[in-house]
């Protein structure tokens, strides 16, 4: 990684046995997908339970060119965990997910462009921010990523047309700080 590992540990005192678990499970996501960027890993008690013990929020965030990737794992009900789970099945089951979703962005990106995108490179997202003052706006990738497009960038109308949670269509390309979305397009003309 290009950046060092971070863990806080939040609501709770710093845990070596917990941060080498951690460490353990970056250096697995290391080995399997050498193109990480960065990885912070925050742990956090959501409450305490009488027989099962703490029940652990583990929120993973992975850098990966181009892309940001937040991992949450926070148990949707108590009493889905197994008595004596503890806080390092909570960070295996987060590390889980991670690798999936590592997966997932690797078979999007390595797919032939026109399975991903039909229509040439185009793909869909839908608009997530608008910024008519700061002549921008920010719309959701399929793979739950975020990207910036400029005013300019919007083909078949004006940026003052768009309203967020409309369907565009676009072309994703490298800009000066990361990937951007270009020809921006209204799906629904």
């Amino acid at each position: 990684m290009d950046r060092p590992l971070e863990i806080a540990f939040h609501n709770m005192p710093s845990s070596p046995t917990l941060e080498g678990e951690i460490r353990a499970q970056v250096a697995k996501l290391e080995g399997r997908h050498r193109h990480l960027i960065g990885c912070r890993v925050s742990l956090e008690p959501q409450h305490q339970q009488h027989q099962r013990g703490t029940v652990m929020d583990v929120h993973i965030l992975l850098s990966v060119p181009g892309h940001d990737l937040a991992i949450t794992h926070e148990p949707s009900r108590a009493r889905h965990k197994s008595p004596g789970s503890d806080a390092r099945a909570a960070i295996r089951d987060a590390f889980q997910a991670a690798e999936r979703r590592l997966r997932d962005l690797k078979e999007v990106r390595s797919a032939p462009e026109t399975a991903a995108a039909p229509n040439g490179s185009a793909l869909s997202g839908r608009i997530t921010q608008l910024r008519p003052d700061a002549d921008h706006g920010f719309l959701l990738t399929p793979i739950g990523t975020q990207l910036l497009f400029h005013r300019d960038s919007v083909t078949n109308g004006r940026l003052d047309d768009l309203r967020e949670g409309m369907t565009v269509r676009y072309v994703e390309a490298e800009g000066d700080a990361g990937p951007v979305a270009i020809k921006v397009r209204l799906a629904e003309r």
